[in-house]
């Protein structure tokens, strides 16, 4: 009988347990997570209603959201992609929708659901889970694996799966386990961050959204992002902070090093587009003041804090506007700028960096260093954007990893 261990309860674990215990009945399969409770970043994820994957279907369209190991994932993703995700859990009993935005939600809206589909499955196929126990070593001894727990005896296995999620700055976890067994690590830094700006008068716009605002950060590399976002008090956030905070997750963003950061309101119009829009309201209302003009084309507060920034008279009204101070309210629209000194957390916790993709073979995500050994899920150098794409890597990841170690050798 083949003796399986998988490392970590999260998403890509889960998966992989229900694939061997659903293709291989005969194998011992035993799960091994850390924590008490079982899949519990998946059931924080989304805000509680975990966010399952995404509705795109277009691959190229989905594979441009992996900043780092699009071309990796690739064979995995068409092995199951986002349609099968979706029908494997229909057929596990979670129903699903999909909202506007194309990311997909248990119709419950509770990410208990579907941990609660793996749980189920496990109790059905006698898959062995252990919960609040580490793994403390992995050794190979004479072709087979033996597992140290933080406590109780040592578990050994045929083969290993690592898949123990990413932990941004930590050295120990899958990490250290994947080092020990021959693997290289690449930089590790956080991803899917909030910015924390320099700039106190956020706090006046916390809470007002745009749904569409083109950023671009301009740290040691450029990095540019289209997208939805709300001020905080902090800073910025929203689904675009999080994209640009990806695209340069190993830019150095803290007080010592500040980074320009530009955000353009107003996308759709070029600069001469706004710049005539703006004066023909103001031709319209020559006796209303230039604030309130101003409010036609974005939120009053937010008219309020540009003719501050400018020093433009509350007062002033759009006949006594001097042009070029017209001109200059354009620009601030058009690239409001703000000095990023740090990240604040967002709505997931994401890796970037991780065991090099370069060690490990994409069709069946067995380590090409140590026969035997399988890695799947955030572990990996693997990260994407918000939408459901990161819990879609780590299904897939893991779904090819239990499908390659079910296969008996």
């Amino acid at each position: 009988m083949v003796q399986i261990a998988i490392i970590g309860g999260g998403a890509a674990g889960m998966m992989a347990a229900a694939t061997v215990a659903e293709q291989s009945p005969e194998a011992k399969v035993v799960l091994i997570e850390r924590n008490k409770i079982l899949g519990q970043k998946v059931r924080l994820s989304g805000g509680g209603r975990c966010n399952v994957t995404t509705g795109f279907s277009d691959m190229d369209e989905i594979l441009r959201r992996y900043p780092r190991g699009r071309n990796f994932v690739k064979h995995a993703f068409y092995s199951f992609p986002p349609e099968k995700v979706m029908e494997w859990f229909e057929a596990h009993g979670v129903p699903l929708k999909t909202e506007e935005d194309r990311r997909v939600f248990p119709q419950s809206d509770k990410g208990d659901d579907v941990v609660g589909a793996f749980e189920n499955l496990y109790q059905k196929l006698n898959v062995q889970v252990i919960l609040g126990n580490g793994v403390q070593s992995i050794s190979k001894v004479e072709g087979k694996f033996v597992i140290a727990l933080s406590s109780g005896d040592p578990i050994t296995a045929d083969r290993v799966l690592i898949a123990s999620g990413g932990e941004a700055r930590a050295t120990g976890g899958g990490y250290a386990l994947a080092s020990s067994l021959g693997h290289t690590i690449t930089p590790l830094a956080p991803s899917l961050n909030a910015f924390v700006v320099q700039e106190s008068w956020v706090k006046e716009l916390a809470g007002v959204s745009f749904l569409s605002a083109r950023f671009k950060l301009k740290g040691a590399h450029d990095f540019e992002f289209t997208g939805p976002f709300v001020f905080s008090h902090r800073g910025v956030t929203g689904p675009a902070v999080f994209s640009v905070s990806s695209l340069g997750a190993y830019e150095l963003l803290k007080p010592e090093v500040p980074t320009r950061l530009l955000v353009d309101l107003l996308p759709t119009l070029g600069e001469p587009e706004l710049l005539q829009k703006l004066q023909g309201e103001m031709a319209a209302h020559p006796k209303k003041t230039f604030e309130n003009v101003m409010a036609h084309l974005v939120f009053k507060s937010v008219a309020e804090v540009a003719c501050k920034e400018l020093g433009i008279p509350a007062e002033k009204i759009c006949a006594e506007m001097p042009r070029k101070d017209v001109n200059r309210s354009v620009a601030w629209l058009k690239g409001v700028p703000l000095t990023v000194i740090g990240r604040a957390a967002g709505d997931e916790f994401v890796t970037a960096g991780g065991v090099s993709l370069k060690e490990v073979d994409s069709k069946t995500m067995e380590s090409k260093i140590c026969p035997g050994l399988f890695l799947a899920g955030e572990v990996l150098d693997v990260d994407a954007f918000t939408g459901g794409f990161n819990l879609q890597s780590a299904w897939a990841t893991g779904r090819l990893a239990g499908k390659f170690m079910a296969i008996s050798k």
